[in-house]
């Protein structure tokens, strides 16, 4: 599992007293850095090699300024070009939201999917998902 720690900003706090709903996608993606590493390790936009595909969003709970959100990310399924993450956004132990994402291995020169590599495979291998389904989808 990949953890990112996200410090709530005043800026991101909308008129009802709750962070904004359009925020959770931003550090849904904070919390992917790691995983962009091990795709890209200089994180070069040359070299970028993942593009998202889909993304769904569940709000759970409200989210609140002035205490640290938990961003957990976890890979759920490796396919041959693309991966699935379940992510999950944690505010004082509660879970406040929870995704699920696909990214595809992609060469932007060619502007084609490849093969995610073996030596990612196994790094992508060490964050997997190890609860059951049942309990994502509730």
């Amino acid at each position: 599992m990949f953890k990112t720690i996200i410090q709530p900003r005043v800026s991101e706090t909308d008129g009802v007293g709750h962070i904004n709903n359009t925020t959770v996608p931003v550090w849904f993606e904070a919390g992917r850095n790691e995983l962009f590493k091990i795709f890209t390790p200089d994180l070069s936009f040359a070299n970028w090699k993942l593009v998202i595909v889909n993304t769904s969003i569940d709000y759970v709970s409200q989210i609140y300024y002035g205490k640290e959100v938990e961003v957990r990310i976890w890979v759920q399924k490796i396919g041959n070009s693309s991966l699935v993450l379940h992510e999950e956004m944690h505010q004082n132990d509660k879970l406040c939201a929870k995704s699920r994402t696909t990214y595809v291995n992609f060469n932007l020169a060619e502007q084609k999917s490849e093969p995610i590599p073996q030596q990612i495979r196994e790094q992508l291998t060490e964050h997997m998902l190890e609860i059951h389904t049942a309990e994502i989808e509730s």
